[in-house]
């Protein structure tokens, strides 16, 4: 009897171990999915390999980073990668009379044993990727043409990066000519006036002058973070305070947690220097600015509030629509930069009315793969 329960239990252990193997064997399957599924996943993987290079754009570095990967996504080793002026990576011998009918006609040519396709940006051909293969086969033909239509597609990227940065560098250019002169007066106007009677008073505000500019013109990065845009305009409102005395009071709430958020570089200056110059300084009386910053889950959002003249909604958005010539320091300019770094749901939102002030509200993305940190 033993022997047959020894048995018994021996079978049903093989039995169960079986089973394990077999529910192993088929997670597994489901994990890593059908041959189609991992076909797709590799094919995706390697083109996910290839896009940081080509989105740097078409040179020779670029090229060699990028070549291993439309290797593999071609199956072939012979590739080459060409712009305008010749071969900037890989090897493919005797397709120099095809590659410049590809070149000139931006469309795939192929003989006996070459393929050749052009890479294009925005309909201009920029260059070629060519194949030479044993056979070349109508299905290596279209495979080689889209392999080049994606890496195009990358290439245009890279292009709209740097026509990205290029704007912004302009508009940046642009309002700092704008606000400077009239800053820099002002506050050269405070100074002096303190030179006889509070020298010391003139020598603080001097070193505050200097730190600010030493900010507003620095040549490198077009992003900061929030704690030194705020910085830079703490140095503005006490040079403005010198200017316009007791009549100037400046409230402020900012959140620790926000801090650290990356923003495009004078994106919120020049917001307190609008309401400054043109909520305050024509109203009687004393006026005040609130600067506000807090952290609202994924997003950061600022307020710059004035309670001075106010203005005609119709202006404000004459203004950021770029239909009037207005002095308003930097409204559109900052509207437009925050828009082409985040997306048209992030511009300024303005409320406003003549003689109830002025509030200008900024919701910024806490992370965002477009604002690099300084």
């Amino acid at each position: 009897m033993d022997n047959i329960r020894t048995a018994a239990l021996a079978i049903a252990a093989l039995i169960a171990a079986a089973a394990f193997v077999r529910w192993r064997l088929l997670t597994r399957r489901r994990v890593l999915g059908s041959p189609a599924d991992r076909a797709t996943y590799e094919t995706l993987h390697t083109a996910s390999q290839a896009a940081p290079a080509l989105r740097r754009g078409l040179d020779a570095d670029s090229a060699a980073l990028a070549l291993p990967h439309v290797r593999t996504l071609l199956g072939q080793h012979t590739v080459a990668i060409t712009d305008l002026h010749g071969r900037l990576a890989g090897d493919a011998p005797d397709v120099a009379k095809l590659t410049a009918d590809a070149l000139a006609s931006g469309t795939t040519q192929a003989s006996d044993h070459a393929i050749v396709a052009p890479l294009s940006v925005d309909e201009r051909v920029v260059g070629s990727i060519a194949v030479v293969t044993d056979e070349a086969s109508a299905g290596l033909a279209r495979a080689t043409t889209e392999v080049a239509r994606w890496m195009s597609s990358q290439l245009e990227l890279a292009e709209l990066s740097e026509s990205r940065t290029a704007l912004m560098e302009a508009e940046l250019r642009a309002l700092r000519a704008q606000i400077s002169p009239h800053f820099i007066y002002n506050s050269l106007g405070a100074i002096a006036s303190f030179v006889r009677t509070d020298p010391e008073r003139a020598r603080e505000l001097l070193l505050e002058f200097a730190d600010f500019t030493r900010y507003s013109f620095r040549e490198h990065g077009e992003f900061t973070t929030l704690a030194e845009e705020l910085r830079s305009i703490e140095r503005y409102l006490v040079l403005e305070k010198a200017r316009f005395g007791d009549r100037l009071r400046v409230v402020t709430r900012v959140a620790p947690e926000v801090l650290s958020v990356t923003l495009p570089f004078l994106a919120i200056q020049p917001l307190v220097e609008n309401a400054v110059r043109h909520g305050l300084e024509a109203k009687d009386g004393d006026g005040t600015v609130t600067v506000v910053a807090l952290d609202e889950g994924v997003e950061c959002v600022i307020t710059i509030e004035d309670d001075g003249v106010g203005v005609e909604p119709e202006t404000v958005r004459d203004v950021l629509s770029g239909h009037t010539t207005s002095a308003s320091v930097g409204l559109a300019n900052v509207d437009e930069r925050l828009r082409t770094v985040y997306g048209d749901e992030y511009g300024i939102v303005v409320e406003t009315a003549p003689g109830h002030g002025t509030k200008v509200t900024v919701r910024l993305p806490k992370f965002h793969p477009g604002a690099e940190s300084p």
